[in-house]
């Protein structure tokens, strides 16, 4: 039976008291426990950024590669291994800056794995320059004056480039958000969790009680483009839930050559399991 222990390390995270990085790794673990899928049939691969220290707090198969570059990987991981539960843990700097690119094209091709954009609008492991999602008059290290360009939605994006499931949830939430990440992982598709996160250190126009005063519960809109409209409101009230959820087929549907997964392949190699029992 999964308990929540089960993906626990033992290691005592280092995040700063307070970061939303704490609700949303508590979220995560109470989503795989309660849909009883075990760490070992669990893989996530961070980006670089302070989420990406969970590598060490995750009792799971992990990858922590380079920045932006998360969404190759967990897509490799999974063409290898489609028996797998497949995460990307990214920051919104890391998927929406350098892995901006990779984040529209995974989503139109629909790899069934889940991405989870940590967004709390700022790089915080370099010490809190603007990320691509601040909000104008953000003033951080790189913005001294106050971000002058409109902020990147992730949701929008999400929805645009084709996204399967698309949604919102809040760090400070963490049942609301726990509901949000369990729905992601089972839907079957490229699902994207946009968290808002508190960054304590060095976001302080954003706190935890500003988006409790701002943000809404929203279900799922029957369109995309009526998705969409809703997905670009920011101001007196914020909507987070299930944007949008529909079925097509993924990327492996459609590409797959193989029927049975590669892992499970004979790639011709003599003694290969005991070559790979080296590595473990």
């Amino acid at each position: 039976m999964n308990t929540i222990d089960l993906f626990n390390t033992g290691i005592t995270p280092t995040w700063c008291p307070g970061c939303g990085n704490f609700g949303i790794l508590m979220a995560l673990k109470n989503a795989l426990t309660k849909l009883a899928i075990p760490n070992h049939d669990t893989a996530i691969v961070y980006g670089v950024g302070c989420h990406g220290n969970m590598r060490d707090w995750m009792h799971v198969y992990g990858v922590e590669g380079l920045h932006g570059r998360a969404l190759p990987v967990a897509q490799g991981i999974k063409l290898a291994n489609s028996k797998l539960t497949v995460i990307a843990e990214t920051g919104d700097g890391d998927c929406m800056g350098e892995g901006g690119n990779h984040f529209i094209h995974a989503a139109k091709r629909n790899p069934n794995i889940t991405v989870i954009v940590h967004d709390n609008q700022v790089y915080g492991l370099t010490t809190g320059q603007a990320a691509p999602t601040a909000q104008k008059k953000l003033i951080t290290k790189s913005t001294p004056s106050g971000v002058v360009e409109p902020p990147l939605l992730p949701v929008s994006l999400a929805l645009v480039a084709g996204a399967t499931f698309v949604s919102r949830g809040f760090a400070g939430d963490i049942p609301g958000l726990t509901d949000i990440l369990m729905k992601a992982i089972q839907h079957k598709g490229f699902s994207v969790v946009d968290i808002l996160q508190p960054c304590v250190t060095f976001n302080k126009a954003y706190p935890h009680q500003w988006y409790k005063d701002h943000i809404y519960a929203i279900h799922p809109m029957q369109t995309r483009q009526e998705a969409l409209g809703k997905s670009m409101e920011w101001g007196p009230k914020i909507p987070v839930g299930v944007f949008f959820d529909e079925v097509r087929d993924t990327s492996e549907d459609i590409e797959s050559v193989a029927t049975t997964p590669l892992v499970d392949s004979s790639l011709g190699i003599p003694k290969r399991d005991e070559i790979l029992d080296m590595f473990v």
